[in-house]
């Protein structure tokens, strides 16, 4: 599973925040306050985006 804690300690560290990968990826804001709250987990094309964005690989954000 695609861990949102993972991914915002992630984001974090790169100085933005979800407003800010939402608008560079594309992605809508309700889909990172949904994935935060634990009632959506982000489709694969999406979490592609974020990866590129922040230069990571899914395995450094899955929850596995």
């Amino acid at each position: 599973m695609i861990s949102y804690e993972k991914y915002a300690e992630i984001r974090d560290k790169r100085g933005m925040t979800d407003y800010a990968v939402a608008k560079e990826t594309g992605i809508s804001a309700s889909t990172f306050s949904e994935w935060k709250s634990g009632a959506y987990v982000p489709k694969l094309d999406k979490i592609v985006k974020i990866c590129k964005l922040l230069c990571v690989t899914i395995e450094e954000i899955a929850d596995i």
